[in-house]
């Protein structure tokens, strides 16, 4: 350090700082989540922390200087952090005939309050949907006049939040359902529903997940000072509020006797305690079998990836697929996959 010009003396200084918020969002989401909600805000700045700490690197390792290997043992520890957020474009699809198609996408509600400037949103989703064609189709925030949209499913499961709400979550499937159910989020719009599924002698149960939104809008959003306060504090309640609901998942899939698959719109990112606790030791399809970024939702900043599909580690995943139609403020997400 005494060898650095004071410039970079000062530049080491600042590494030093992001290097540490990089160490601590590591250990957020096993030590401070459920005392300090708020705290879990920082979960949600990883992809900006590695990207800043790459640039660190770099910029150390050009000037030959060994202070590179701060950002770099950083990075190192949190690995799988690293390549959580992207995906080398290595590895061929394995196409296999038995292998089943399952696609999740919160829809928005078909775009009917107009959120994007298109009439014909709709249609293009039904037509999207019709075009890929998945076995099973998972969508959060449906809206109830579209259900004639998928008359060519010979199976379904619908579960609308109240009776006047008229939105809810949907589970369509080529295979029999045989039993189905609701966890009913209290106090909230969002919910969690299941359907166990039979696919030749083997029952495998769906569930499709919506947690609870942090609200926040990017373009929207008054991030001044003033405002900061409010927002951290609306944030970190909606932290916990989805806390809540993981406890209410996790509680009842350990009931399950049979292979799962996990699904939906978290609401959160793969950084998060959240996710941790709901994906166990689950496959994420993304990390096995993913490209790129696995952007899945529209924030104009940085890549955000906050819908996922999981399955049991004994379910091989053929393929993983994200989508770049914007028809809704989120993009689906597909995967392949052998029972």
């Amino acid at each position: 350090m005494s060898k650095l010009r004071l410039v970079n003396k000062g530049i080491f200084l600042l590494n030093s700082v992001f290097a540490a918020f990089l160490l601590l969002s590591y250990a957020l989401p096993y030590i401070f989540s459920r005392s300090f909600p708020s705290l879990s805000v920082l979960s949600l700045t990883v992809p900006i922390l590695i990207v800043i700490n790459l640039m660190f690197m770099l910029y150390w390792i050009l000037r030959l200087k060994k202070q590179f290997l701060l950002s770099f043992l950083i990075l190192l520890l949190g690995y799988q952090h690293v390549f959580s957020f992207y995906k080398l474009p290595f590895g061929k699809t394995k196409e296999r005939a038995e292998a089943v198609s399952l696609m999740s996408y919160n829809v928005r509600l078909f775009n009917v309050y107009e959120w994007i400037d298109d009439e014909g949103i709709a249609d293009k989703i039904s037509t999207f949907l019709k075009d890929q064609d998945p076995d099973i189709l998972c969508l959060q925030e449906f809206y109830f006049e579209k259900e004639a949209m998928f008359d060519h499913y010979p199976y379904r499961y619908i579960k609308y939040k109240t009776e006047n709400q008229k939105t809810g979550q949907a589970i369509f499937s080529r295979f029999p359902i045989v039993d189905r159910g609701s966890l009913e989020f209290p106090d909230t719009g969002n919910n969690a529903i299941y359907a166990d599924i039979v696919k030749n002698d083997d029952t495998v149960r769906i569930y499709n997940l919506h947690l609870e939104s942090l609200r926040i809008n990017p373009e929207k959003e008054d991030l001044s000072q003033k405002n900061s306060g409010r927002l951290l504090k609306r944030i970190g309640t909606s932290f916990a509020i989805q806390q809540a609901q993981a406890n209410i998942f996790n509680k009842h899939q350990e009931t399950c006797m049979y292979k799962k698959i996990v699904c939906g719109d978290f609401n959160n990112t793969q950084y998060s305690n959240i996710y941790k606790k709901i994906r166990g030791d689950m496959k994420d399809t993304f990390e096995e079998a993913g490209k790129g970024f696995g952007k899945t939702f529209d924030f104009k900043y940085f890549p955000v990836r906050i819908d996922f599909i999981m399955v049991d580690g004994e379910m091989e995943v053929i393929s993983h697929k994200n989508f770049k139609e914007r028809y809704s403020d989120h993009y689906p997400v597909s995967s392949s996959l052998i029972f």
